[in-house]
């Protein structure tokens, strides 16, 4: 049985339990509890914008890489390492930062002024 539950964050996800099964099915319900932070700290912040990024460049990158004989002799830990490694130094490279903060930190990129009116 697998019980595997990802997330961007250590602690994130706890109380993780696995449940009857999912009608007649072979599968299981998994239900754990999202975990929340007791207080919020308002923390300015850089993300990726990835609307100005420059693919060209990044794919460029990546294509000069040698990924024929980047996992020879490793292990699938240590091969999935450098790939993640290699992938964020280039996307680090070519995609640039903007700063936010506040509550339109934790909006969706998406949602704009306009639509936030508009839903108001």
């Amino acid at each position: 049985m697998l019980e595997l539950v990802l997330t961007n964050k250590e602690g994130l996800v706890g109380n993780v339990k696995v449940k009857d099964s999912l009608g007649c099915s072979d599968y299981k319900i998994v239900e754990f509890k999202i975990l929340r932070a007791a207080r919020r700290v308002r923390k300015k912040f850089a993300t990726l914008d990835f609307r100005r990024a420059d693919f060209c460049l990044l794919r460029d990158r990546l294509g000069r890489i040698p990924w024929d004989k980047a996992p020879e002799g490793r292990k699938a830990q240590e091969s999935w390492s450098v790939f993640k490694d290699q992938l964020l130094q280039a996307q680090e490279q070519c995609t640039l930062t903007k700063r936010q903060s506040g509550r339109n930190a934790r909006r969706p990129t998406w949602m704009n002024k306009e639509l936030l009116a508009k839903l108001r």
